[in-house]
């Protein structure tokens, strides 16, 4: 195989990841905790989009504090880990034929 024909295959790849990752960035995943308590949105490229805290769920944490920082926590590291799992699935169609292990 020729250097130019790996350097064009090479730009067409960039340009299709540069283009999943621009449509990944466009998706949203959500996880709740403590039964809807605490929900938390996330695009695809990791950003925090919105975060719901229930009523009820603000109300009980003025004795527990520390127990709406943990679902604040999970629902937000839920939100993330879906994310980045279809982040790593769609890169991985595209460096599936190259042996090359995905995003």
């Amino acid at each position: 195989m020729n250097i130019a024909k790996m350097m064009k295959q090479a730009q067409q790849m960039q340009a299709q990841m540069q283009q999943v990752q621009a449509e990944l960035a466009k998706r949203t995943y959500e996880a709740t905790a403590g039964g809807n308590a605490v929900k938390a949105v996330a695009s695809g490229d990791g950003e925090l989009q919105s975060l719901t805290l229930s009523p009820e769920v603000i109300k009980d944490s003025a004795n527990d504090p520390e127990m709406l920082q943990d679902l604040i926590l999970t629902a937000v590291r839920e939100a993330s880990t879906k994310a980045k799992a279809d982040a790593q699935k769609e890169m991985g169609k595209l460096t599936s034929g190259l042996g090359l292990p995905g995003f």
